[in-house]
């Protein structure tokens, strides 16, 4: 399919129309995980748009923000592949005019896990979606739950900014030797992407204990830390939590997830799970 791309909000409304479409939006360096949403997308939606945007104010280090790979033409082949009509990659001056002074604050969401260890990412993530949201108009927009803590913050944000559309929530994809897929990935050495491989071991682990009965969330975490500590993986954190308010808890409850976070190589991977109870709970 040939996929038109456009560069300024005149020409995405010319290009729209009166059409609500799907909306994916990235950062481009598309992978099998993003072509999941963009797939799902033109299968429910009459249109498709996928934003490609490297987001400078989720960056709290410009060399990492420089490093990040821009594969535009490669990622519109790949995109029209699985069925998107429109691109929209924007300039920064598009998304952020001269003079913008305005954020999206996300409060108790925000302050933990990723939001500790990145301060600022989710203003970011929330102002620029909201932006992107309100320029689209979309009826769906499809973000996976790899990046769980963001599709949460997501969902806050557009419910109680009455956003338009409906977030949908699409599961993580791995690659074959488990890993979650990310555009970091392509960062890591063979030596660092086998080492990463512990971190989907440790989701395993975890599940499995679970499945066996074990409902304690602090012997839970400790099995997954077990799993990660090993030379070359300096872990940030690995936290069972509620699943709607990322809350640490004491035993596992409906929802509950399993969420990690750890630099390999000096690349930041995080992943998570959901971990159900087991069929039958201990007393």
């Amino acid at each position: 399919m040939t996929v038109q791309i456009v560069t300024t909000r005149d020409a995405l409304r010319a290009a729209l129309g009166a059409t609500r479409p799907g909306l994916v939006p990235t950062m481009g360096a598309l992978h099998a995980g993003h072509l999941s949403l963009i797939a799902r997308s033109a299968n429910e939606n009459p249109l498709t748009v996928v934003s490609v945007f490297v987001n400078p104010t989720q960056f709290s280090s410009p060399a990492d923000l420089d490093r990040y790979p821009r594969t535009l033409k490669r990622d519109a082949t790949v995109a029209g592949e699985v069925g998107a009509n429109l691109i929209f990659a924007p300039d920064v001056s598009e998304i952020y005019p001269p003079g913008f002074d305005t954020v999206v604050e996300v409060g108790a969401l925000a302050q933990r896990w990723e939001g500790a260890s990145r301060p600022g990412h989710f203003r970011g993530v929330a102002t620029v979606v909201a932006i992107l949201l309100n320029l689209v108009q979309p009826a769906r927009s499809y973000f996976g739950e790899k990046d769980y803590q963001q599709l949460q913050i997501v969902r806050r944000s557009h419910r109680d900014l009455a956003l338009p559309g409906e977030i949908v929530g699409c599961p993580t994809i791995r690659d074959d030797d488990g890993l979650a897929m990310s555009s970091r990935n392509t960062r890591l050495s063979r030596s660092d992407r086998s080492r990463a491989q512990a971190i989907p071991r440790a989701i395993d682990k975890v599940r499995t204990a679970a499945a066996l009965g074990e409902m304690e969330a602090g012997a839970l975490e400790r099995i997954a830390r077990a799993e990660l500590n090993r030379p070359g993986i300096d872990l940030d954190y690995a936290a069972v939590v509620a699943g709607d308010s990322l809350e640490p808890i004491p035993r596992l409850i409906p929802g509950a997830r399993i969420l990690i976070a750890a630099n390999v190589g000096g690349i930041r991977l995080i992943d998570n799970a959901a971990i159900a109870l087991p069929e039958t709970a201990p007393e």
